[in-house]
Formats: structure tokens, sequence, C-alpha cells
């Protein structure tokens, strides 16, 4: 597992879940390259790292995702963890957390 904390742009749509009334990531662009989801894995919430951002509300939680993903018909699917949080002005956060080999 390759770890990192980079921000992404997540265009995001309802999945096909029996209540249907959740909403996912369907693609990201990470590093200029514009990856498409191809399945959900698992879905978890964690809350901040205090011991390494003592800034960080200890309250506050990041909704994170591991998606099955590629970039293009020519690459290979990958596993991604992928972080979405909400900014003190409402606007949602997603970042790259981990990429799993």
């Amino acid at each position: 597992m390759r770890r990192y904390d980079e921000p992404i742009e997540v265009r995001s749509e309802r999945l096909d879940t029996p209540s249907g009334d959740d909403v996912g990531p369907a693609q990201f662009v990470w590093r200029r390259r514009l990856w498409k989801v191809l399945e959900v894995e698992n879905r978890w919430f964690e809350t901040a790292d205090w011991w390494t951002r003592p800034g960080d509300d200890l309250l506050a939680e990041a909704e994170v995702w591991r998606v099955v993903a590629m970039a293009g018909r020519s690459s290979l699917p990958g596993v991604y963890d992928l972080a979405h949080t909400t900014t003190a002005t409402g606007e949602p956060d997603w970042r790259l957390r981990a990429v799993l080999d």
C-alpha cells in the first residue's frame, strides 16, 4: 500500500444500492488523469488524526471510499482509498489517501 494525502476532484452520482439514495464517487481526477470508478468495494468513517494534525477538529469525520478504478482502456484497474470531508465553508474536500498494490 502506498499512502498519499493529495487533493482530487471527484464527480459523484447515485449508486446502485438497495436504498437507492447513496451518492458516491463515479470518477476522479488525480495528477491530471481521469479515473473511472468501476466498483465500490467498501465505505467507512474515520475521525481526524489528532496525533499528526493537532489543529484538526477532533470530532470531524472523513467518509472513506475504497474503490476499484482505472484510467482509460489501456490501463489496469487498481484499488484506491478516497476520503471525503467538508470544509468550514461547507465545500466538499476530496483527497486520495492510498493506492493498494
